[in-house]
């Protein structure tokens, strides 16, 4: 029995999910077998009929894989889709109601940038993780925020709510996140900026 990784990645979707995208993600989830464990879809501008018509075939490949399914900011939708997570940003409405909407068993992650009180509140709130970021330049998000790794460091010695580390994370500048403690690396450009196969293994390499 493999044990599963102390630290895992969490992707997260382009914001073009169409076309080729479902079988992108299948391989992309087969080549991080037990590395790869929760999907992030995260689309903007859409109805909620188109986002969960594209979110079906996502929904569907994350379930074979035993992934996770998080929505990003839109507690609706997460209904909706019986998502199994949903992610919020500052901006994103409260924790407490989205609870209350969803239930106790959808996983709410809490964007928390470099903010240690932040953190600690949506901790007192009930969140299922933390994210902390970004950590380096993002392709996929500005950020003017920027913490420094300690902060996964201090979470983790003190927290038994995991933590997510986001925000510009590729194979080559990723292990000082997982040995500070970060229990997920959330990862998008890195990925699906090129061949998703090879850069799932060059984490699991980096990682390991």
């Amino acid at each position: 029995m493999s044990e599963t990784p102390s630290c895992q990645l969490y992707l997260i979707s382009p914001l073009d999910v169409g076309g080729s995208f479902p079988e992108r993600l299948d391989r992309a989830l087969a080549a991080g077998k037990g590395l790869a464990t929760a999907f992030q879809f995260r689309v903007k501008g859409l109805t909620q009929h188109e986002a969960a018509r594209l979110a079906a075939p996502l929904q569907e490949i994350c379930a074979t894989h035993d992934v996770g399914f998080v929505v990003n900011d839109d507690v609706a939708l997460a209904r909706r889709l019986k998502a199994d997570g949903v992610h919020l940003g500052q901006s994103d409405g409260d924790l407490r109601e989205a609870r209350e909407e969803l239930g106790r068993e959808v996983q709410i992650g809490i964007t928390c940038h470099a903010s240690r009180h932040l953190a600690m509140e949506a901790g007192e709130a009930g969140a299922d993780y933390v994210a902390f970021g970004a950590f380096f330049p993002s392709e996929t998000k500005a950020s003017e925020h920027r913490p420094e790794p300690e902060i996964l460091r201090w979470w983790s010695g003190l927290f038994e709510i995991p933590c997510v580390a986001i925000g510009g994370i590729t194979p080559d500048n990723c292990v000082p996140l997982v040995e500070a403690g970060a229990d997920f690396l959330a990862v998008s450009h890195a990925v699906w900026g090129g061949d998703e196969v090879a850069a799932v293994q060059a984490f699991a390499k980096a990682m390991a």
